[in-house]
């Protein structure tokens, strides 16, 4: 298994130190569309605003680095590992690359403009697969970044690709049967609530990529039904999760959004909601979804064990005491998320034969439930904001724009030698892959959108809004603002 899990770049690494799987990690710390992420948003913008908070370069550092945590927990113990072996392997250097490279096709403004990108790609733009971050960043890594030895792509070996696939699937076709058809559908592949006949709501892949898909797959065929991830995709995922849960509480604790009155009322207030409404009722509505969707982890002890532990350590702990910036207030902080991180990669473990909607790395029940909260916690005291949904809003509009002005101008015969040079490589290089996939009729159209998409998702927060100004007539400064393009 080893083996075969190496791909073409093991034939470029002689003379190189390290195993081609650092290798890989190496070039996708060395990519542009890493360095990208620093401008990014994982929740808001700290572009211009002086605020401290995470972007998508930091969050990638992060989940890496617990990644790499869990790794060299399960594998110090020789039951695990033995297991993790059988399951396909389990390589440091694996999960660390796909632990940095797994948010590469987040476009601007987070998971707002993620979900904006996906609505205008499949009714303005008329592309069926739409758009997905996870699915994006396997087409930068294997089609459109250039930074490996040879062709499109980076050229990562199969271990990494494959460790890039959360939701090894297509949106609709691979593979048969699709596991959006099954009764319990794995995570991520039921539909999204906003567009039930658009397909899974998450993905991993475009048809433009299948043929990646299944190469880097191949060798986990023996050992993994179709829809599981690989044992390093799950590291991953978890680590992703616990990165998400702790440190976004951190971020909103700092600007001082985080208030403890409304989150202690709603924690304490839980037991009392359980026949009715009022504070406590939205975490009760969390608990019966996760009893109904989720009902091969769910515990009545262990979700009210979780929500006690949280508000004594968050609510009490952390929340207790308005961040100052003193080292005091700093101090707080960095003990709250030590505690955390080790209390949660502490909790994962290997199971041999996982229900559909798990993986074969998941967290223990108590971690799984103190995850959930602490995610409920971020949704409804952070993400549920007036101010915030009113900043999001603007942000909608931008990437709307942008996406019109962009379609319009390849749409114009008398403009299209003067394109943006790297906005006519994107078309160029979509028209190839959809000629050999489509109708001759319909490959114009296909590429077109599809390169809108591509150079859309590859700007930063602060290059959207630039690169608007300047297709609207808003911005002066031509030789400095038009630079984005």
């Amino acid at each position: 298994m080893r083996t075969v899990r190496r791909s073409r770049a093991a034939e470029f690494s002689a003379g190189r130190a390290g195993s081609p799987f650092r290798i890989d990690r190496d070039r996708i710390a060395a990519s542009p569309f890493f360095a990208r992420l620093a401008g990014v948003t994982q929740v808001v913008s700290p572009t211009g605003h002086g605020l401290l908070v995470h972007n998508r370069l930091t969050h990638s550092l992060q989940v890496a680095q617990v990644a790499r945590a869990i790794v060299e927990r399960l594998t110090a113990d020789p039951a695990s590992r033995a297991l993790l072996e059988r399951l396909g392997g389990c390589d440091a250097d694996v999960v660390e690359a796909a632990s940095l490279a797994h948010d590469l096709g987040h476009p601007p403004f987070g998971h707002l403009g993620e979900k904006v990108l996906d609505r205008l790609a499949r009714e303005e733009l008329g592309l069926p697969d739409g758009f997905e971050g996870n699915a994006q960043t396997f087409r930068i890594v294997t089609t459109i970044d250039l930074h490996g030895p040879a062709g499109g792509g980076l050229d990562l070996t199969a271990a990494v690709r494959a460790a890039l696939l959360k939701y090894p699937w297509t949106r609709r076709t691979h593979p048969d049967p699709h596991p959006s058809t099954a009764v319990l559908p794995p995570r991520g592949a039921g539909p999204a609530p906003d567009a039930p006949r658009a397909g899974s709501a998450k993905f991993c892949c475009y048809d433009t990529e299948l043929d990646e898909l299944i190469e880097a797959r191949r060798p986990f065929k023996a050992v993994l039904g179709p829809w599981q991830q690989t044992v390093e995709a799950a590291i991953m995922d978890t680590a992703d999760d616990i990165a998400y849960a702790i440190h976004d509480l951190e971020d909103f604790h700092r600007v001082g959004v985080l208030q403890p009155t409304g989150v202690a009322a709603e924690l304490a207030g839980w037991r009392g909601a359980r026949g009715g409404g009022g504070a406590g009722a939205d975490l009760e509505r969390l608990r019966q979804r996760l009893r109904a969707k989720d009902g091969w982890a769910y515990d009545d002890d262990a979700f009210a064990e979780a929500v006690d532990r949280v508000r004594e350590d968050l609510v009490e702990g952390l929340l207790a005491r308005a961040f100052d910036g003193s080292m005091a207030a700093e101090r707080a902080v960095a003990e709250f998320s030590a505690r955390w991180t080790a209390r949660l990669v502490g909790g994962v473990e290997v199971v041999p034969d996982p229900p559909v909607r798990s993986a074969h790395v998941r967290l223990g029940t108590a971690q799984w439930h103190e995850v959930a909260v602490l995610k409920f916690v971020h949704q409804r005291f952070v993400l549920r904001r007036p101010d915030l949904a009113s900043y999001q809003r603007g942000q909608a509009t931008v990437l709307s724009e942008l996406v019109g002005a962009l379609g319009d101008w390849l749409d114009s015969e008398d403009d299209g030698p003067r394109l943006p040079p790297r906005l006519h490589d994107l078309v160029e290089l979509a028209r190839a892959q959809y000629a050999r996939m489509v109708p001759r009729r319909d490959v114009e159209r296909l590429a077109r959108g599809r390169a809108v998409v591509d150079y859309v998702a590859s700007l930063t927060d602060g290059q959207a809004g630039a690169l608007l100004d300047v297709l609207t007539g808003r911005s002066p400064r031509i030789w400095t603002d038009a630079a984005v393009l």
